[in-house]
């Protein structure tokens, strides 16, 4: 079911028997995985949905040191809207829950499936979602509440809801010109698909964004900004296959430099090479996105008014 209907290129008959095999056992009562399926009127199945348990540090989230990851859910195409989907992947979650102790779920989503999995209690980015069913209390467990149901939401502290929010890396940036608004920006040697940056970097813990941007302009060019800080945009990105957090940033305005301080900017020859180009320069030099916000920033520069650029998404670079 797997390789048919959920991976985008189906495994040959040799990797589907190795996985047959590795997996028989596991699905056994000592073993650490657990499926349920709904069977079609030829004995085939229509949906099935399988996890796996492992162990993990005890943690507010997993008290008893189990957690689990839902790593399949599929229905065959002649079977969807029906409600199989649903059915296996809740069956399972209970399961899990219920019976073998576990109190956090893992998984990864597909675009279709993520309003199902949100409703059942998983939050984060799709590349990785999590959802947090606290063990029910001695009292919970002797008066069953009619109606109620552990796959909706219920309160969490602060310590365990913490574990189910959006996880986002933050960035700051400083945008610098010449004397003739054409833009600056570093050649990086880390990051091929993103071969052109503007100055600055990841936020590091306890800083503010204005504190990122005039530290990582210290470290990367011996540049100084001085204050009070100006916005020009705010950046942000949806997670993709090479990054699975989403992205936030805010770029600064560094000013006009003269061409004694673009030509005094010291740098690691190993690691940036400044380039200043009119703004049209840039376009061949950059991925598509890259450049629209280096276009948004340019023009929140020359109207005054801060951009907000929302489509700086994690491709599969």
């Amino acid at each position: 079911m797997r390789s048919a209907h959920v991976l985008s290129r189906p495994l040959d008959e040799e990797w589907i028997g190795r996985s047959a095999d590795e997996l028989a056992p596991r699905l056994g009562p000592a073993g650490d995985a657990r499926a349920f399926v709904v069977d079609a009127p030829d004995g085939t199945m229509a949906a099935c949905a399988l996890g796996v348990i492992h162990s993990v540090l005890p943690a507010p989230a997993s008290p008893r040191g189990l957690a689990a990851r839902v790593h399949v859910v599929a229905t065959r195409p002649g079977f969807r809207r029906r409600g199989y989907a649903r059915a296996v992947v809740t069956t399972l979650l209970d399961h899990l829950a219920d019976v073998e102790d576990v109190t956090l779920f893992e998984l990864h989503a597909g675009v279709e499936a993520q309003p199902l999995y949100r409703e059942l209690g998983f939050t984060g980015s799709p590349a990785l979602m999590r959802m947090t069913r606290p063990a029910p209390t001695a009292t919970e467990t002797a008066t069953p509440v009619a109606g109620s149901s552990r796959s909706g939401a219920s309160w969490l502290p602060p310590e365990q809801y913490a574990e189910t929010v959006l996880k986002a890396t933050a960035f700051a940036c400083v945008y610098f010109t010449d004397e003739d608004d054409r833009p600056l920006q570093l050649h990086s040697v880390y990051s091929p698909a993103h071969p052109w940056q503007l100055v600055g970097g990841t936020m590091d813990p306890g800083e503010r964004p204005f504190e990122t941007a005039l530290r990582e302009c210290r470290e990367e060019t011996g540049l100084t900004v001085s204050g009070p800080p100006r916005l020009l945009a705010t950046v942000y990105g949806l997670p993709g296959a090479a990054w699975p957090y989403s992205t936030i940033g805010m770029v600064f305005d560094g000013g006009r430099l003269t061409a004694a301080q673009i030509g005094g900017i010291s740098l690691d020859p190993r690691e940036h090479d400044p380039r200043v180009l009119p703004l049209a320069g840039w376009e061949a030099l950059m991925p598509a996105r890259d450049f629209a916000r280096l276009t948004a920033v340019a023009e929140a520069r020359r109207t005054g008014v801060a951009a907000y650029f929302g489509a700086w998404d994690w491709g599969d670079e």
